[in-house]
């Protein structure tokens, strides 16, 4: 049966045997997001529980999907895969408190540096704010990795109330105003990646848009992985300290 039929008789019927021909047919989906993901990520965190965690998200995506709006659910599924692995990683907590310490004070550093210059901070200004030589930056870049994966699901700014997660277009309620917020955030996003570093730019740009793995990246680029998880790492922190900057400008 083809996915268009298979679709518009599980939406009418619920029909359990249907939902199970879904579920074969689209688990694809989420070896693809775990492998991706799963590159980027500490050892100790097992490919199996990232894709136990994507399979509810792609229950969800499947009981919540309307094939009737013409959306494509490969798209609709993908951010509820990865938003439900992110979430099992995170109540998991496997991110201990230095790493969480190390995370603010870079995002911190890259936020008051960059303001302050009006311009791409160095590796080594940044390490200058913190206190630390250029080689224990690269170490704290290393422990933080991590949260270049969770970025979206992390506040910006203290009273952590603005989630950039929370302000992505969500297809099944669009408005006007919604339509103007997510252009607004849209375009910010865009002038302040084109902002990067260029090797940092060209990681985000081949991680977010092209949807390749750090390890393709690589590849690519023709650097290692982990220096491609390095540029990443950065990138993450100069676009969280932007944004940080941009809030508080709306809020002042």
């Amino acid at each position: 049966m083809e996915p268009q039929t298979l679709w518009k008789e599980y939406f009418i019927t619920k029909d359990p045997q249907l939902k199970e021909k879904l579920i074969k047919h689209y688990v694809f989906l989420v070896r693809q997001i775990v492998g991706k993901m799963s590159s980027s990520l500490p050892l100790h965190i097992e490919k199996d529980d990232l894709t136990s965690y994507g399979i509810f998200g792609l229950l969800e995506a499947i009981e919540r999907f309307n094939p009737n709006l013409g959306v494509p659910f490969a798209g609709f599924a993908y951010k509820r895969i990865r938003g439900a692995i992110i979430d099992g990683i995170r109540k998991e907590d496997w991110l201990p408190i230095s790493v969480r310490q190390r995370a603010k004070q870079l995002e911190q550093a890259y936020e008051k540096i960059e303001k302050e210059l009006g311009r791409s901070a160095t590796d080594n200004e940044i390490a200058a704010e913190l206190g630390i030589n250029e080689n224990e930056l690269g170490e704290w870049l290393k422990a933080v990795q991590i949260i270049s994966i969770l970025s979206l699901d992390q506040s910006f700014g203290e009273d952590e109330s603005f989630f950039l997660k929370n302000n992505l277009w969500d297809e099944n309620s669009p408005n006007p105003l919604q339509m103007v917020l997510d252009y607004e955030i849209k375009q910010t996003l865009t002038r302040v990646i084109d902002k990067l570093p260029e090797k940092e730019k060209l990681v985000i740009s081949l991680y977010y848009y092209s949807d390749l793995s750090n390890k393709e990246i690589a590849e690519v680029m023709n650097l290692s992985p982990s220096r491609i998880s390095q540029l990443h790492t950065k990138a993450i922190f100069r676009l969280r300290g932007k944004l940080v900057q941009l809030k508080n400008s709306k809020v002042g």
